[in-house]
């Protein structure tokens, strides 16, 4: 997929399921009761499926866990840095600087699962899965940690560690590399069924990511949100892109780590914010902001990765 012409093809029917989302959202349908149970089963059953069905079952090389490791987790430390180097340039306290964090690093997998089946197919998917499974648990972990400091909020090592161990798509992604690299694999009847549960996850967790967003947050608009969507959306895929270059990444692999970097905040920011003391009301901002900029950014990242890369 070389042109922009091409890139935005593919990306108009993704997010209009996200305005799909929102506006459904709005008008009440089908009650607000609905949108928290279909985020459980997409969250707990439906991306997990996709996940394991697609790991399982990909031709997965071990020796490439390490590099994608180390340019992974490079990004995630580099952008953290960055965040914090903004917090004296805005004079944050401790919550604000927490939401400034979360924006700035994490990511929304939905949205980046359905744009890699999009623009780069299902061959994608295993690298996509390793991606997900490296970074989810590191910023996780980050998260959690700097949460814990700056709203002193008290947070035991065996608290940490079950929010790893309980996470969905953690537990997905590392059941799939064992079937995969066991040589175990997947029954074809299980195969088949994980394959329908997963191709549902796409469609409804964008429905659900444009259920989540706030649109009365956006008049809260300032420097804190704006200063998250810059590292989010620009910083961050300029920093994977680099350590891709530098490490030797594939093809392939750089494509999915600097798409992953370039993707807005996720919906489980707001979600540890309201839970550990943040500033939630400026994280639904942050989320909403970034989600409406990338609808812009990401073609253009995309195009650019396709230019220089092919």
């Amino acid at each position: 997929m070389n042109t922009l012409a091409a890139i935005l093809g593919a990306l108009v029917p993704l997010f209009g399921l996200i305005v799909i989302g929102a506006a459904l959202a709005r008008a009440d349908f089908p009650g607000e009761g609905f949108w928290p149970d279909l985020g459980r089963l997409i969250y707990f059953f439906l991306f997990p499926a996709l996940l394991i069905e697609s790991l399982a079952t990909a031709d997965v090389d071990p020796a490439r866990l390490v590099p994608v490791f180390l340019a992974a987790g490079g990004t995630i430390a580099l952008g953290s840095a960055l965040t914090f180097a903004l917090q004296p340039l805005l004079r944050l306290n401790g919550p604000d600087l927490t939401s400034l964090y979360q924006g700035g690093i994490r990511f929304n997998t939905y949205l980046g699962i359905a744009v890699v089946l999009a623009v780069y197919g299902e061959p994608a998917m295993a690298v996509t899965a390793v991606v997900i499974a490296i970074m989810v648990p590191l910023i996780n972990l980050g998260c959690v940690l700097v949460l814990s400091r700056f709203n002193n909020t008290p947070t035991t090592a065996a608290y940490i560690a079950g929010s790893l161990v309980k996470n969905p798509l953690i537990i997905g992604c590392v059941l799939g590399l064992l079937l995969n690299v066991g040589g175990i694999g997947l029954h074809p009847w299980l195969s088949s069924l994980l394959e329908i549960a997963g191709s549902a996850a796409v469609p409804l967790g964008l429905i659900s990511v444009g259920a989540g967003l706030r649109m009365g947050a956006l008049r809260r608009t300032g420097a804190p949100m704006v200063g998250a969507a810059a590292v989010k959306l620009i910083a961050m895929p300029a920093i994977a892109w680099a350590l891709a270059v530098g490490i030797g990444l594939s093809t392939l692999e750089t494509q999915v780590l600097v798409l992953f970097a370039a993707l807005p905040t996720a919906t489980s920011a707001y979600i540890l914010a309201r839970q550990m003391g943040g500033n939630f009301r400026l994280v639904a901002g942050m989320l909403t902001l970034q989600t409406a900029i990338s609808a812009l950014t990401l073609p253009l990242v995309l195009a650019l990765l396709a230019r220089h890369l092919g």
